[in-house]
């Protein structure tokens, strides 16, 4: 079974791109960042009274797209606990490395059933944000 899902409970696409995409128990989630899904804001973000960003979150960012994520999975008939591997893009390795390992502890305790983890330290994003996943999870029926 292959088919696209759109996830009601996730942001919009900020491309022309399924949320996920279902291939026999495999399940593959598009790029997924910490936007609110009923408002699109970029949560986290502190902005001046100009409307330029001043200072951003990263664990509140980190939340966001793991709640994203969830919603995702859950639209595609799949669980947090399905996840197998995530990549993570961060914008800022320096200063965002530490409290975003953090927050990811707190969502996966167990090191031994966590989803494999690449992060990797990018210079931009599409949208100005700092953290993007890109998830795979096994469902099993």
């Amino acid at each position: 079974m292959a088919g696209s899902i759109q996830a009601p409970g996730a942001p919009a696409a900020v491309g022309h791109y399924p949320h996920a995409r279902r291939v026999g128990n495999l399940l593959m989630l598009s790029g997924i960042g910490p936007r609110d899904p009923k408002t699109n804001a970029i949560v986290g973000h502190v902005h001046d009274a100009d409307g330029n960003l001043v200072s951003y979150d990263i664990d509140a960012q980190t939340r966001a797209v793991f709640a994203n994520v969830r919603a995702v999975l859950e639209a595609s008939g799949a669980r947090w606990e399905d996840l197998v591997d995530v990549t993570v893009y961060l914008t800022d390795m320096a200063a965002d490395f530490k409290r975003y390992n953090a927050v990811w502890a707190e969502y996966f305790p167990d090191a031994a059933s966590a989803p494999c983890r690449t992060t990797l330290g990018i210079s931009a994003l599409p949208t100005p944000i700092a953290i993007e996943l890109k998830c795979t999870a096994a469902i099993h029926e």
